[in-house]
């Protein structure tokens, strides 16, 4: 049996890269997907081929620094699925990238918004629906960012900081609800927020050989794995695909 069979999940940032592979990952295993992004193109086409695959999604624009687009996708979700089981705050970006003294204040704010404040709206949104029927899982997209500043990366890292403390705040509050919200750091990743990365060239991690960075599909399966409950003493906490033993419990390569 697949094993999120009958759950409902929402996946942010669902167009493409993590969130693309990760909405797949979810269909496969049973679980119904609510795919959402800003724009429609990436998501109906995502939310296609898990339809043509057997599997059953809906596509949803969605602004994640607006909290009445996340309240609105959530109750999407239920309409259309029953439940909300499953949220993965995906949704991310790594601009501005340059100087902190020469970062543009509207950009910088824009950047926490969809980072650190659209974890908040999809935690707020999900929460009540979750601790009202007593499970449901959160997996919050971390980076080795939130722990280790790099040149050029301000906005970023001060955001991914503040999400991963999001992570523990929230799983602190829930004890004894059957809620879990746990972090995922994938480390580098090969998609089209790291090709913004390259062109910098502002930073260690930009000057990284294109090989050094993992295929999108590995964190898909993680985030799968941690839906799933197996990981459930990592909850409040964010697990690393940089350690051996997660790759070997996910059944990566490189373990």
């Amino acid at each position: 049996m697949p094993k999120l069979d009958g759950k409902s999940a929402i996946v942010t940032g669902a167009g493409r890269g993590i969130g693309a592979c990760t909405a797949r990952a979810l269909a496969r295993e049973g679980a119904s997907v609510l795919a959402l992004a800003r724009s429609t193109g990436e998501i109906e086409a995502v939310a296609g081929e898990i339809g043509d695959a057997g599997g059953r999604a809906v596509a949803r624009t969605c602004d994640v620094s607006r909290y009445e687009d996340v309240a609105a996708a959530v109750a999407a979700c239920r309409e259309a699925f029953g439940r909300v089981d499953i949220l993965v705050n995906n949704a991310g970006v790594i601009e501005p990238i340059g100087p902190l003294a020469e970062a543009d204040p509207e950009a910088w704010g824009r950047g926490v918004d969809i980072n650190l404040t659209g974890v908040f709206h999809g935690l707020r949104a999900v929460l009540p629906e979750m601790i009202g029927q007593g499970s449901g899982v959160v997996v919050n997209l971390s980076s080795g960012a939130a722990t280790h500043a790099l040149e050029g990366w301000s906005q970023y890292c001060a955001a991914k900081a503040g999400a991963a403390m999001l992570t523990r705040a929230a799983q602190a509050e829930l004890g004894g609800t059957g809620v879990r919200v746990v972090g995922l750091s994938p480390g580098t990743v090969a998609t089209a927020m790291q090709e913004a990365i390259r062109d910098s060239g502002i930073n260690p991690v930009s000057r990284l050989d294109w090989s050094e960075h993992i295929p999108p599909e590995w964190p898909a399966e993680a985030i799968v794995w941690l839906a799933a409950g197996a990981a459930a003493e990592h909850a409040g906490t964010d697990v690393s695909l940089r350690d051996p033993e997660i790759r070997r419990r996910v059944g990566l390569p490189g373990a």
